[in-house]
């Protein structure tokens, strides 16, 4: 199924949680912290695959995720990675952000990558937290989310020529004698509803030539299904306008393809272009072709008169489309490239608000240890006391007007606030039940 436009929901993997642990052995009556980080989750990649043509593999609006890391362990150990998400698509595919509606990346390199949803990092364990006067650590940090958005894709085909004009001028025919494609073809309009691509060769080159469905009055504004498919030849080299010349008026026919791109834009009005006059193996197209040739030249563009169904004309047509389409240089053998990085990073800055008869403390940092930390260790709780203070998060919970009693959410949890005489310079929280 040919798919050329597509809604991606992912997700990355969450870091695994950081654990609480001490070292117990025989003879050690008082090990020490030992508990591991939580594995970092696994990242969404996109990645170019040349083999691929459509979009087709993303019909369904599933969310695609990455897996999470796993928890960290006792004796200091890390928790496995999460497993990278990798998705394929298409050379030509463009990356657009639902939520900003942002262009973010053009992919057209095969095995070009990059990371369009981060992994989480993995939380600290217990052992990180440890130092000479805090020996004992009950606190650890739960892993951080992983990146979730959703992107639309689009492609546009890459190819070196576009065949555009209106429907059953023969487009499809000629893509066929051009090249070795076998497209669906037949006397009614609106025969190919998807592009075909096809490759003509000349000597020792070759250029990609893609067919695109019919187009009608009003097509760039939506009518028919031409502005569904007029994006798939702006990547083109030049655009070769099929003109059926034995319809009655095969000028007014040609006036109207050309309105048809101008109106859409893109700059495709000022791509190269070629006319190929078909159906010369009828007599009225042969009688009429003199008149359209004629009218072409005096406005300086250029004709050539084919049947895609006898071949005649067909061989000239193809050397003109070469002639007109210069060898491409030889890329320079390069090194892989890293995987880059398309969003930037989340705000990390602390925000504190009223949220109801409730305050809402928000930032990874203190959202990740609140779901970690030992609430029943007076250490630990007045550690995360001390990093309220520092955050700033205490002047500005007293400056929304908070006091004691009232209840703060942090992440998941909700805390209970007290306001402690003997603690003036940090006030003190304990978990709410």
């Amino acid at each position: 199924m040919f798919l050329d436009r597509a809604r991606v929901p992912i997700r990355a993997g969450d870091g695994g949680k950081g654990v609480i642990s001490f070292r117990r052995e025989a003879h050690v009556p008082r090990g020490g912290p030992d508990g591991g980080d939580g594995g970092r989750g696994g990242d969404v990649v996109l990645r170019v695959d040349d083999q691929l043509a459509s979009l087709g593999d993303y019909r369904n609006q599933n969310l695609h995720s990455a897996t999470s890391g796993n928890a960290g362990s006792g004796q200091n150990k890390s928790g496995k990675a999460g497993g990278d998400l990798i998705l394929k698509v298409p050379p030509g595919t463009t990356v657009k952000d639902v939520a900003t509606g942002e262009v973010v990346a053009d992919l057209v390199s095969p095995g070009q990558e990059i990371i369009v949803a981060r992994g989480g990092r993995g939380g600290r364990g217990n052992a990180r937290f440890a130092s000479s006067t805090r020996r004992v650590p009950r606190i650890a940090e739960d892993g951080q989310p992983g990146e979730q958005r959703e992107l639309e894709l689009e492609l546009r085909l890459i190819a070196d020529v576009g065949l555009a004009g209106l429907p059953n001028a023969g487009k499809s025919s000629l893509l066929a004698a051009l090249t070795r494609a076998r497209p669906k073809i037949a006397n009614y309009p609106f025969t190919t509803l998807t592009p075909n691509l096809g490759v003509a060769r000349l000597d020792d080159r070759e250029l990609v030539v893609a067919d695109i469905p019919g187009l009608i009055e009003g097509a760039s504004k939506g009518a028919g299904l031409g502005e569904e498919f007029l994006r798939h030849i702006e990547r083109t080299r030049l655009i070769v306008h099929v003109v059926d010349a034995s319809l009655p008026d095969p000028l007014a026919a040609i006036a109207t393809i050309d309105t048809e791109i101008a109106a859409y834009g893109h700059a495709l009005n000022e791509l190269p272009e070629l006319f190929a006059l078909n159906k010369i193996d009828l007599a009225e197209a042969r009688d009429a072709v003199p008149g359209i040739v004629e009218a072409l030249e005096a406005q300086g563009r250029e004709a050539i008169v084919v049947s895609a169904a006898s071949g005649e004309g067909v061989d000239r047509l193809n050397k003109r489309i070469f002639a007109l389409c210069a060898a491409r240089p030889k890329p320079e053998a390069v090194a892989p490239t890293e995987r880059r990085i398309v969003f930037a990073g989340g705000a990390k800055d602390v925000k504190v608000s009223r949220e109801g008869e409730a305050y809402r403390v928000r930032g990874d940092r203190l959202e990740r240890l609140a779901a970690g930390i030992d609430w029943d260790s007076p250490e630990a709780s007045a550690y995360f006391h001390r990093l309220l203070l520092r955050s700033g998060v205490e002047g500005k919970l007293r400056t929304l007007g908070v006091k004691s009693g009232d209840t703060v959410r942090i992440g998941k949890l909700e805390l209970e606030w007290l306001d402690a005489p003997q603690q003036l310079a940090a006030p003190g929280a304990t978990k709410k039940r």
